[in-house]
């Protein structure tokens, strides 16, 4: 038929063939752009929500669907020349694996993004994620379709292999700490903001948990960056959780003889009486406490008033002026607060022989 219809038209059957490839070709590209913006449009009208996911998957598969389907159509109604069967069967196959490759690459992806968007925390963790999907799938494509050209990869995969090995080796630590950073970011023992302690002494407020090392800012203002690889082994404080509120507690001591009633109902007063003037960072609940604890001390009854600050660093202004109002108090009371003392006993022998020295000289 299409040879008829070239002699009619005084064509050449090839030109033609290719003239109707084109068209359907063309027709596939502008359909399949049409549907894009649609889905694009339906996209954006659904965002925050699962239909924003499942539109934006339909919105890149019109194109390359409608595209195998001109070429399909093309391949099965018209008799085309050898060559050109041969080219539109490799097309359709390299599109056919795109689909195959891409489709569940996206579902990944867009699953990664949604889990993203409802917690903040896994945004990091979505974005090396995605780079892994992709390179992935797009290796495994590569590899099915260089196989299916007929192309043997025996000797490329010798080279990668060998190659892997070395790479492995030079860069084992990056990636010990970069494996370590997905494992941070995923567990979550720690977050942006959080105040910890490790085991190695140092502390401060996580600045960032990035893709090698977590930074965190110390209290005097300085930085310090810790391997990823080292954090994830080392064992955390976190001060910021299950939640901000810290308990702070504070010795006071008063001399032996002091009513531990009175020093008890004083120490909660000077609390009360630190809330209601508004100290910032105090908080009056839970309620503050007094035991006598840690108790009879070498010269002094050991209290330990209990209160709680609003968070960790609220703590140090909060047991400065505590501390404050203590001794005033006491002072009012006329309570001690006595200090160490030492009392020595000397034996006779050593009383004569110290009185005999001081007389000889």
């Amino acid at each position: 038929m299409v040879r008829e219809l070239a002699q009619t038209l005084h064509v050449a059957p090839s030109l033609l063939y290719a003239i109707i490839v084109a068209a359907l070709l063309i027709s596939a590209l502008g359909l399949g752009f049409a549907l894009n913006r649609l889905f694009h449009y339906w996209t954006k009208k659904h965002r925050g929500t699962w239909g924003e996911y499942f539109f934006a998957l339909l919105e890149s598969l019109p194109l390359p669907l409608l595209v195998l389907a001109a070429l399909y159509i093309s391949l099965e109604i018209l008799t085309l020349p050898q060559t050109y069967d041969r080219i539109i069967s490799k097309v359709i196959f390299a599109l056919v694996l795109l689909i195959l490759c891409y489709f569940p690459a996206k579902v990944l992806i867009l699953l990664l993004r949604r889990m993203g968007q409802r917690d903040p925390a896994l945004e990091q963790v979505a974005e090396p994620a995605t780079f892994l999907i992709r390179v992935l799938f797009g290796v495994l494509g590569i590899i099915i379709l260089l196989e299916n050209l007929g192309i043997s990869l025996t000797a490329v995969w010798t080279t990668l292999g060998v190659g892997s090995v070395a790479v492995a080796l030079a860069l084992q630590d990056t990636l010990s700490n970069f494996f370590a950073g997905l494992y941070l970011l995923v567990s979550r023992p720690v977050a942006h903001g959080d105040y910890i302690k490790l085991d190695s002494g140092h502390e401060g407020f996580v600045v960032r948990v990035g893709g090698r090392s977590t930074t965190l800012r110390t209290l005097a203002n300085n930085q310090v960056v810790i391997p990823n690889a080292t954090l994830a082994k080392a064992l955390i404080t976190n001060y910021s959780l299950p939640d901000l509120h810290l308990a702070l507690s504070l010795p006071v001591g008063v001399a032996y003889g002091t009513d531990p009633a009175r020093v008890e109902k004083i120490l909660l007063e000077v609390v009360e009486q630190t809330a209601r003037d508004g100290l910032e960072g105090l908080l009056t609940y839970p309620a503050p406490s007094v035991r006598l604890i840690p108790g009879f001390g070498d010269s002094s009854l050991d209290f330990t008033l209990s209160v709680y600050v609003r968070q960790f660093t609220d703590q140090f202004p909060v047991q400065s002026e505590l501390r404050k109002r203590i001794v005033k108090r006491f002072a009012e009371e006329g309570i001690q607060m006595p200090f160490p003392t030492r009392t020595i006993r000397l034996d006779d022998a050593t009383r004569e022989l110290l009185l005999k020295r001081e007389s000889d000289s």
